[in-house]
């Protein structure tokens, strides 16, 4: 099979972490900021933040194809956390990622492998693999935003 691109998109960024980035199409822009928890106001979003929505929302459709592949008809959720950890052998930062799944009606093993194969074919889990540490578990928690409610 021959690789065939299917779409591009072109985002700009004015500012780095005290900026704002912009789609160039113009159909999103978002002020950026850094994290409280580094230092910033915190008063916007940041790359990790985009990076997730970004992810959980490749990971989920790569998960509903396999959810039919496996017959499964529940309802699912994918959360994706971002960690921004320093680099103690390269220097600087690293990102880091857990992976969490929830298909109703499903048990933890059959989520999980279903999980596993979203995770092999996702382009996000694709581009990151070999470079970014990330952890896929299979959850019982469906609601997995309720956490922080």
């Amino acid at each position: 099979m021959t690789e065939k691109r299917r779409y591009t998109t072109m985002a700009v960024n004015t500012g780095g972490r005290h900026g704002i980035s912009r789609l160039v199409d113009g159909s999103f822009e978002v002020d950026v900021a850094m994290p409280k928890e580094m230092g910033g106001p915190g008063e916007a979003v940041n790359p990790e933040q985009l990076f997730a929505l970004g992810w959980s929302a490749c990971f989920h459709s790569a998960l509903e194809r396999h959810k039919k592949t496996f017959g499964a008809e529940g309802e699912s959720k994918v959360g994706v956390e971002i960690g921004l950890n320093t680099d103690p052998e390269f220097g600087g930062f690293k990102l880091v990622a857990n992976i969490e799944v929830g298909i109703e009606g499903l048990s933890l093993t059959e989520v999980q492998e279903i999980a596993n194969q979203a995770h092999g074919d996702c382009a996000y889990s694709k581009a990151t693999r070999g470079n970014i540490d990330s952890k896929v578990t299979a959850i019982e928690t469906f609601f997995i935003e309720d956490v922080n409610n």
